[in-house]
């Protein structure tokens, strides 16, 4: 047998073109061999019932050890050191990798590949080779299955994504023994290797399995990594090899970290790992098809209400009221049964739309009733207040260190809030115009997420994230500013210009506000009492016209009496 494997290997090597670099595709050979060059990608298939070999030849003497990576978009592949698949020898993902350590003369190396999906899976995979200089990724590992452990490890919910890793250890010549990974913490130990972490979005959009293994290129090697992506944090030996990040559905974002020595100056990448915050294998919400029905229909209306708002909330002022107080409450109430309640998400949007639609009419009947300008200011300019520090926590200050404390958070936030309607306070139309352009624009906005993503809707998502999940407030709020970002940007900025640019026009020389209805209304009823000139002073009460009308409907129903004897009497 192992002649015959040494044939089938002279004469796949005698084959020009197959190991080729990121342009090479296709299936094993007829030997069930795959041939891999160090430093060079390669598109191949896999197929269930055939698990293939992968051969690495022309290992150079200055390599010490070797990392092997293999992706696939969301069907699942392992790769494994021996054909006998075993926890510690073998791992299986979408994001996969293995250490090989040479011995000394070792010029080369194989491994097993193979899938249990039904279909076949479309893999990219490289090796990358390290000298002894270069610190080991996964070198450390005491938490997951694998002896040293390259991978990156990622869970995601609604509110976050995690990522997790093993500590890396010191790199060593070609049959020296590994050094001690905990009994040493100085200098000359593990613990002075630092760890970047790297962020890298697709496009948006794009859920292609083309495009995803086409970025996953500039995501294994450590130069181009660092050319390509976003260095998000550091961390030192010391820290949790754990870090979060906002989850963006909808959304492919590719992680990696580079470990750093600085004594050396030396550096190496994990296998990097991707996610798109939710499932292509889900019947209901799956990432092709975000959007719910009940979320599309509840942000269309919003959106047509706030669109009218942009334009005539000043002048609709009753109007812009029912949609302050929509917000304020839908806000507050969605917020509540989301934390206390185990109810399905359409049930919740419902009642979100049910309380949010009393709370309007509450502060219309406030306002009708007892007329209080301030109030119904202070409520307009808080609801402004919120878009501004939103908008304010959406910027990198958001994931200043100091913000991961929650109460600083808050404080921080709700100051912003606060600090909007007293700044307007002696310009009270300024910011009422202010707010019905902003606010009904960014309606829109939101509308348009519910079809298409953009991350423009984080602005009010990550605040109610926060407010939703005590774990957020560990997690990172980056997001991609891309070509379509741009253009709603610019959509959402041309709305409230133009809708403030209208109103201030069309409401000058006009009163500030409408006068109090109650009072309006008690003037015009004693008006008509005292008025006996007034046609309306002969209408009855409204109490015998209700009777009138029940008498009418009754009548209806009531079967007509004989009409007796009709010649009139003759006297």
């Amino acid at each position: 047998m192992g002649l015959l494997r040494l044939m089938a290997l002279a004469a796949l090597a005698s084959q020009p073109g197959v190991a080729g670099g990121a342009e090479a595709a296709g299936n094993a050979s007829g030997a069930g061999l795959i041939e891999f060059s160090v430093g060079k990608f390669r598109y191949f298939k896999l197929n269930r019932p055939f698990p293939e070999e992968a051969v690495l030849r022309n290992i150079s003497s200055n390599s010490t050890f070797l990392i092997f990576q293999i992706h696939s978009q969301y069907l699942n592949t392992t790769v494994s050191f021996s054909k006998t698949l075993l926890p510690s020898t073998s791992g299986t993902g979408t994001d996969k990798g293995l250490v090989f350590i040479l011995r000394p003369e070792q010029s080369m190396c194989s491994w097993y590949l193979e899938t249990l999906e039904a279909e076949p899976v479309q893999n990219l995979a490289i090796p990358l080779s390290y000298s002894e200089r270069d610190p080991i990724p996964g070198g450390c590992n005491l938490e997951f299955d694998l002896d040293v452990d390259p991978n990156i490890y990622l869970e995601y919910d609604f509110f976050e994504t995690t990522i997790k890793f093993a500590p890396a250890n010191l790199g060593y010549a070609r049959g020296a023994d590994s050094p001690p990974c905990d009994t040493k913490t100085g200098q000359d130990s593990r613990w002075r290797l630092q760890y970047d972490i790297y962020q890298y979005f697709l496009p948006e959009n794009d859920l292609t399995e083309e495009g995803l293994l086409k970025h996953l290129q500039r995501m294994a090697e450590v130069p181009q990594v660092m050319a390509s992506a976003m260095k998000v944090v550091t961390l030192t030996a010391n820290d949790k090899t754990s870090v979060s990040f906002s989850s963006l559905r909808g959304q492919g974002v590719i992680y990696n970290v580079i470990v750093w020595d600085p004594v050396l100056n030396t550096s190496a990448a994990y296998v990097p790992a991707h996610t798109y915050a939710c499932s292509f294998d889900a019947t209901e919400g799956n990432c092709s098809s975000l959007g719910r029905v009940s979320t599309k229909v509840f942000f269309t209306l919003f959106a047509l209400l706030g669109l009218f708002i942009c334009f005539f909330g000043h002048r609709f002022w009753k109007t812009e009221l029912f949609f302050i107080g929509f917000i304020f409450m839908g806000f507050f109430f969605y917020i509540l049964i989301t934390r206390l309640t185990p109810i399905k998400y359409d049930v919740r949007l419902v009642l979100t739309a049910i309380a949010g639609s009393l709370g309007g009419i509450f502060l219309v009947a406030a306002w009708w009733r007892f007329g209080i300008l301030t109030l119904c200011m202070l409520c307009v300019g808080l609801v402004l207040g919120f878009l501004v520090s939103s908008v304010s926590f959406f910027t990198p200050l958001g994931n200043l260190t100091i913000f991961s404390n929650d109460a600083v958070f808050w404080v921080t936030f709700s100051c912003i809030v606060v600090l909007i309607p007293v700044i307007f306070i002696g310009c009270q139309r300024i910011l009422n115009i202010l707010t019905c352009g902003f606010i009904g624009s960014y309606s829109v906005v939101l509308a348009i997420d519910s079809y298409m993503y953009t991350s423009l809707s984080y602005i009010a998502l990550n605040v109610l994230k926060r407010a939703l999940s005590p774990h957020f407030r560990r997690a990172f709020t980056n997001v991609p500013f891309q070509t379509n970002d741009f253009i709603i940007l610019a959509v959402w900025g041309m709305l409230a210009v133009s809708g403030i640019t209208l109103q201030i026009r069309r409401e000058r020389g006009r009163p500030c506000f409408p006068p109090h209805p109650y009072k309006l209304w008690k003037r015009e009823r004693e008006r008509r009492v005292t008025n006996i000139l007034d046609p309306s002073y002969h209408i009855p009460p409204l109490r015998e016209r209700l009777y009138g009308r029940l008498t009418q409907i009754r009548e209806l129903f009531q079967k007509e009496q004989p009409a007796g004897e009709r010649t009139p009497l003759l006297l």
